[in-house]
């Protein structure tokens, strides 16, 4: 609204008649003639009417309201019923504003797919743009927001200086507390045997510090027991031992806390992978052969791995006539590498060692007792395999796969294959046949013929001749090669061949990794699921495997061949959708076999806080002019439409604020002095006048 001029006459005219009104006043000041005044009045008057004077008003309409309605669906709205009261309520308030002319809502589910907590304001920004008349956002939330900007600005500057109301409606019935078990630190990886050390605290959000709280410890699939009393908001530090090569899995949990919102992140799984110190690796070479190059750079270049390596040509007791002066001064440590510390190797390669009495009988019987104890053996065979009284003439025979004649090394050209039960097993399974040695490997030309094969065939001829066989006697275990010349694969000769993969593997599953062993049971958590996979030696038409939840209970889930591979069996339990009931330890059982899953996933950003708070997203709301309600129990505001301006919430009522829109060219002029009030004032001035000089 503002004031406006229409004059009815030109304007250099209304100017030549002011001038003469304010003579004319201004004279009837002077002289105080009798009647002058009055008419002054009536001239001015009737100035004022020539010069239009009005008041212009602008003509507005109601622009069309956006609502958006912000649901949030992150993992902590998982915590009893708040999804289902948000969803609710999100419908109750679109059927609202349904029956409101003008007002259209949409609709925004926020997930916390990235696992980086909850992001709502990122999603608002980016559906904003789509909406210019957005008129009011609704949060319908727990309150754990990781997001939130400081003002709606910051993130909307298109919508700067708008009343914007930012309603936020809490999936509670008011502010809640929880006890959160908070991970501080753990390794990731620890020596088996030693003591790994996890840091964690206890804190209650909401509530009071520095309350008691007593601190449990289940490891695999042992159960919890007690393992501390302390009080909430101290560090306490956990002494885990690492039992087991690969995943050692922890499951730290605290007491509840009365009325808290969730025991969901009272409890945390840790995942602590063991290894082993260093893999000591004792190489004994017999005369000197190409074969010892390629296990001297092939151990040496695992960083795992210790490696002694020595040449043995004759006895300890053998005497030569070298001068004292040019022989070693330290002796070879013979008695205390065979006898003494032996029990120390994780293996013990034997490569083409020439003749037994080269070692005294003892030392070979010592050997012998090392892999029955658990220790592995590699041999890999010459000619000098085939002589009487060799090593299989020993008590070393005793648990060799193989057994040779002795008719010597036989010649040829020999291509290796792999054998139908190396096709299954880990060492040999899927072992490259495509490489840059073609389609087939190159072949050997010298081999020894068996009379006995003790133990199963990994690698043969393609006339079915053995080449590599291994063996499992009693915790030990055995392999050979019946060659001397897989060194032939490192030159490339004739194509080559995976020598360096397979050596790896065979080398590594007899010190026994988990990841190589012909039966082994894994599984893992995928989308609510259990996968369980069952790989056997054996073929199997289907097994069953025995699956205990963290609260005990005990699930059968029948496993089948996959894609017609009958030693590769698999399958699957789901879930239930309360992943409080999931979360912990879950123990997987088959024929003496065992292994353990967690989802450590669990102990996200999102998981840290689980209670319906104001707290965070209150300052945003308040400067935004928008309210806040609790509807935990169902009761949602009523919609209403207000004056932009006007305060935006009641207290059980939310407002939509109407922005307007300005009609170009529909301005309303109302004259302030109409001709009617013109004429009414000015004549009874004049007659007024008319009298006073009359008398």
């Amino acid at each position: 609204m503002s004031l406006d001029w229409s004059p009815l006459l030109p304007s250099w005219l209304l100017i030549v008649i002011s001038f003469g009104t304010f003579f004319f006043c201004l004279w009837a000041l002077i002289t105080h003639t009798r009647g002058q005044l009055i008419k002054s009045f009536a001239f001015v008057i009737l100035l004022m009417f020539l010069a239009g004077p009005g008041i212009r008003q602008a003509r507005y309409q109601p622009q069309p309201q956006d609502a958006l309605i912000v649901v949030d669906h992150t993992a902590s709205m998982n915590i009893r019923d708040r999804r289902d009261i948000a969803d609710k309520a999100a419908d109750n308030l679109a059927q609202q504003a349904s029956q409101i002319a003008g007002v259209s809502t949409y609709r925004l589910d926020v997930n916390d797919d990235n696992q980086q907590g909850t992001h709502l304001f990122e999603a608002i920004k980016e559906e904003a743009q789509n909406h210019p008349n957005l008129s009011a956002i609704f949060l319908l939330t727990d309150g754990m927001n990781h997001d939130t900007p400081q003002k709606l600005d910051n993130i909307l500057p298109g919508f700067k200086g708008r009343f914007l109301p930012v309603h936020l409606l809490l999936t509670a019935k008011g502010e809640e507390k929880d006890r959160a078990l908070q991970l501080l630190s753990t390794p990731p990886y620890a020596i088996m045997g030693t003591e790994a050390h996890i840091h964690i605290r206890v804190n209650d959000l909401g509530g009071k510090t520095g309350q008691s709280v007593k601190i449990y410890k289940r490891q695999n699939s042992a159960k919890p027991k007690f393992i501390a009393d302390t009080l909430t908001g101290q560090t306490i530090d956990i002494p885990v031992k690492i039992t087991q090569n690969g995943s050692n899995l922890i499951e730290l949990s605290a007491s509840k806390l009365p009325d808290e919102a969730s025991t969901r992140n009272n409890r945390l799984v840790v995942s602590i992978q063991g290894i082993q110190d260093h893999l000591k690796v004792m190489l004994v070479s017999g005369a000197p052969n190409q074969s010892a190059r390629v296990w001297r750079d092939l151990l040496k270049a695992d960083p795992s791995v210790d490696l002694v390596h020595f040449t043995i040509l004759r006895s300890p007791e053998t005497s030569d006539d070298t001068p004292i002066s040019d022989l070693a001064l330290i002796p070879f440590p013979t008695h205390e590498l065979f006898v003494e510390k032996t029990n120390q190797f994780d293996l013990i390669i034997l490569d083409s060692f020439d003749n037994p009495n080269i070692l005294p009988e003892s030392y070979i019987d010592n050997i012998t007792r090392y892999v029955r104890q658990g220790g592995g053996l590699l041999v890999v065979s010459g000619s000098e395999l085939a002589e009487p009284g060799s090593l299989q003439d020993t008590s070393l025979g005793e648990v060799l796969p193989a057994r040779v004649t002795y008719k010597g090394a036989e010649t040829g050209v020999f291509k290796p294959v792999i054998s139908p039960f190396g096709q299954n097993h880990p060492v040999t399974n899927h072992l490259s046949q495509k490489g840059p040695w073609g389609d087939e490997w190159g072949p050997w030309y010298r081999l020894l013929k068996t009379t006995q094969i003790k133990g199963k065939v990994l690698l043969a001829t393609k006339e079915g001749t053995p080449l590599l066989a291994i063996r499992h006697d009693d915790k030990g275990r055995v392999a050979q090669i019946l060659s001397d010349q897989i060194w032939l694969w490192s030159r490339g000769g004739s194509g080559g061949g995976p020598q360096k993969e397979l050596l790896r593997r065979l080398s590594h599953w007899l010190m026994k990794e988990p990841d190589l062993e012909g039966e082994r049971l894994k599984a893992r958590l995928d989308d609510h699921k259990i996968i369980v996979d069952r790989y056997s030696l054996t073929p199997h038409d289907f097994l069953m495997a025995d699956i205990s939840s963290p609260l005990g209970e005990h699930f059968q889930v029948k496993m089948q061949p996959v894609s017609d591979d009958s030693n590769h069996l698999k399958g699957s339990l789901t879930l239930t959708s309360d992943e409080e009931d999931n979360q912990g330890i879950w123990t997987i059982r088959q024929n003496g076999l065992a292994t353990f899953i967690a989802d450590t996933a669990l102990q996200t950003i999102e998981m840290q806080d689980l209670r319906s708070t104001a707290h965070k997203l209150e300052p945003l709301v308040e400067k935004s002019g928008g309210g806040i309600f609790w509807i935990g129990d169902h009761k949602v505001p009523t919609l209403r439409q207000v004056a932009e301006g006007h305060k935006a919430f009641g207290t059980d009522w939310t407002g939509l604020p109407l922005h307007r829109e300005k009609i170009m060219g529909a301005d309303h002029l109302r004259s302030i002095l109409p001709s009617w009030l013109a004429l009414i004032l000015i004549l009874p001035l004049l007659a007024l006048s008319w009298w006073r000089e009359g008398h």
